[in-house]
């Protein structure tokens, strides 16, 4: 069992930046997955990113690549997406998600409630 709360979310211009975090308790996630996902109103949900627990490797789509950096503090039990360049494409509610490295996103993971971001011009 794993709980996520994610906070951070806002209302910002395009072209700032805005942290998301996502704490984390429950299981260890010393062999954990975590990922970032987004969805509009009216799309699907996409992915975003993805951040290995304990290596720290990274996965980016490609809409986001070098702008957004996902990150984790191990000692906090906490991910972070940093956003920068922040385009009004961007504007989704952003949801945090868990796995063990046998489960799948679509499946068997865990979920956070979401948070929205909103970008505007």
């Amino acid at each position: 069992q794993v709980q996520l709360v994610e906070s951070g979310g806002g209302l910002v211009q395009a072209g700032d930046s805005l942290r998301l975090s996502c704490a984390a308790s429950g299981h260890t996630f010393s062999n954990y997955v975590m990922g970032w996902f987004r969805q509009a109103p009216g799309q699907e949900r996409e992915f975003v990113a993805t951040i290995t627990w304990s290596s720290g490797r990274t996965y980016y789509a490609d809409s986001v690549k070098g702008r957004f950096t996902i990150s984790r503090d191990q000692s906090k039990m906490t991910v972070y997406l940093e956003m920068n360049s922040l385009k009004p494409e961007d504007t989704a509610v952003y949801t945090c998600a868990a796995r063990s490295p046998v489960a799948h996103w679509s499946s068997d993971a865990y979920w956070g409630q979401g948070t929205q971001v909103t970008v505007s011009s």
